[in-house]
């Protein structure tokens, strides 16, 4: 008997991953922004935790797996997208846009998708066991977050408007999916020669953070994007 409640722990723990994507859904739907992004933070402690206790209580398997990707793809796929939902009703409309602004907001399921995509990519391609090809969900759905609840003000200024926003959410689900190598932050040992793309990327992550606050998350993932872009070999 305890041996069949310990196997559905690490599964527990992802259900709990999925239960906090659904909350940052309605979150984001209510324009409630910073208790969006919190679940959606939740949520990737859960994914974290998840996999780590299925390698330590050595009961990982076919389920988890699948279960782990829906998971995903509600908090790191759909939680994003319905951020970028309310932010369009937001954002200023160019006047030959206006006719058209209540069906704008619905590009940004294209986030969804192509977060599907990925995760479904992920599954299958064994390229991906140490390192990542194209940005991990977790980092879109986190760059999305940082975005809006950083920069919140700036993105409904007269400097910005829906045809910026519509490119930036078709420039985050291209790079889903983009054939571009991306390291990975986890350290084997810490030797400066085997480590050495890693340190640079943490050094220059920290005055975005006090420079920018919350909004510097968003710019620290696009930097991880340019780092990657211009370290890694090709897969």
């Amino acid at each position: 008997m305890a041996n069949r409640i310990v196997c559905h722990i690490p599964n527990a723990v992802t259900c709990c991953n999925l239960l906090s994507g659904c909350i940052a859904c309605v979150m984001a739907y209510e324009m409630k922004y910073e208790l969006a992004v919190g679940f959606i933070m939740l949520g990737a402690v859960f994914d974290f935790l998840d996999g780590m206790l299925a390698r330590l209580l050595k009961v990982s398997g076919s389920l988890g797996k699948e279960l782990d990707s829906l998971a995903d793809g509600i908090t790191f796929g759909l939680a994003p997208a319905m951020i970028v939902f309310s932010l369009f009703k937001e954002v200023h409309y160019p006047n030959f846009l206006l006719p058209v602004t209540a069906y704008v907001p619905y590009v940004a399921f294209l986030i969804s998708v192509f977060s599907a995509l990925r995760l479904g990519k992920f599954n299958i391609d064994p390229r991906q066991s140490s390192s990542f090809v194209g940005i991990p969900t977790p980092a879109n759905a986190l760059f999305w977050g940082a975005l809006v609840m950083g920069l919140h003000d700036f993105l409904l200024s007269d400097g910005f408007n829906a045809i910026y926003l519509f490119v930036l959410v078709c420039l985050t689900s291209w790079l889903l999916i983009a054939e571009i190598p991306m390291f990975s932050l986890k350290f084997k040992n810490f030797s400066w020669e085997e480590n050495k793309v890693k340190y640079i990327f943490l050094i220059v992550c920290i005055p975005f953070i006090f420079l920018l606050g919350i909004g510097g998350l968003a710019a620290i993932i696009i930097w991880y994007v340019i780092l990657s872009a211009l370290t890694q070999k090709k897969a």
